[in-house]
């Protein structure tokens, strides 16, 4: 086990509420609107720094003036998050207070949503956020690459809207874009090859059929060195002036799945849709413990009752060594027919 306790005061719609984890697993029951996905947002937050749902001002209780969070380890470590209205965000952790969570204080997690299931018939965007949450835990660099491309695309995207507009006023710019933009393309080919290895075989073990399974990156051009990159903008610099944003970069990316060679959305069933949904969950637990030696937290969030008897059973036995906290408007009988 790896968490104690969780207290969160003006969260959402809590005043107040301490959860105390006792086992490995720990359930979470009530009915909808109760405010449960609140709980693990709040224990997100305080193991990875901010929350997967919203900013800061639409997390704190309405009339409130503050928010807390204080999160304690099986280990006696804590980490207290304190967010004040119209102020800003700090952490006290290890007797530091910082603006942000240190990345010795952050704690592997594996979130697992109802929306997840959809991630095949999603957005680009969505898929691309999805994706970039998963690969941050993956590599502590990646984060950073990526909070450093946005804002460069930013300062790009303001240029090209601006009336003093020059090929030479976002050259700059463009070189940076083209830097960062091929790092994050290596990393992300990389991580979706290691996912790739794996994505049949899991997929397989839950479905237990013979299909196939591919997860491939879909970008706007094949160039993966920064020169290429650089061409791309250029090539599209009049295009841009006109759009005012940049049309072409890693920003635009997207992720595709295929089943038995062709794409899974519109092909593959949805109990088919739902087993590459959770194989790529188990893979992702499984690639943060030999990326970070340690257990990921997995979350789940309402998810059994939008899964069957197979799928349900399949989460139990593959996340049997990881501190679960699950929620569920009937959490008990979940549970039991799993």
């Amino acid at each position: 086990m790896i968490i104690k306790s969780c207290k969160i005061t003006n969260f959402r719609s809590h005043e107040f509420f301490e959860l105390k984890c006792w086992k490995e697993t720990t359930m979470i029951s009530g009915e909808n609107g109760s405010g449960k996905t609140s709980i693990l947002e709040a224990i997100y937050e305080a193991m990875r720094g901010k929350s997967f749902r919203a900013v800061d001002k639409e997390i704190i209780k309405r009339d409130a003036d503050f928010y807390r969070v204080e999160l304690e380890y099986v280990d006696g470590e804590k980490v207290v998050v304190v967010y004040e209205k119209g102020g800003k965000k700090t952490f006290l952790a290890g007797d530091k207070k910082t603006a942000r969570l240190a990345k010795k204080y952050r704690y592997p997690v594996v979130l697992f949503e109802p929306d997840d299931l959809n991630l095949l018939s999603s957005s680009p965007s969505h898929k691309r956020e999805y994706f970039d949450r998963s690969f941050g835990q993956l590599d502590d660099n990646y984060s950073s690459l990526l909070s450093r491309y946005n804002k460069a695309l930013k300062q790009r995207n303001e240029l090209l809207k601006s009336e003093f507009l020059s090929g030479e006023a976002v050259f700059s710019w463009n070189v940076m874009l083209a830097r960062l933009g091929v790092k994050i393309w290596k990393v992300r080919e990389e991580k979706i090859a290691k996912i790739d290895e794996r994505l049949t075989e899991v997929y397989r073990s839950i479905a237990g059929d013979e299909d196939t399974v591919f997860l491939r990156l879909v970008r706007d051009s094949e160039a993966m060195d920064e020169s290429g990159y650089l061409r791309e903008l250029e090539r599209n610099f009049e295009k841009d002036k006109i759009l005012g944003y940049t049309s072409f970069g890693v920003h635009r990316d997207n992720y595709e799945f295929l089943f038995n060679g062709v794409l899974a959305d519109g092909s593959a069933s949805r109990g088919e849709v739902r087993s590459i949904v959770v194989a790529l969950k188990f893979i992702e637990a499984d690639m943060i413990l030999a990326a970070t030696g340690k257990a990921p937290v997995v979350l789940l969030d309402d998810v059994f009752s939008e899964l069957d008897e197979t799928r349900q059973k399949a989460l139990v036995y593959n996340f049997k060594k990881n501190q679960v906290i699950i929620t569920s408007v009937n959490a008990v009988e979940d549970i039991e027919t799993s």
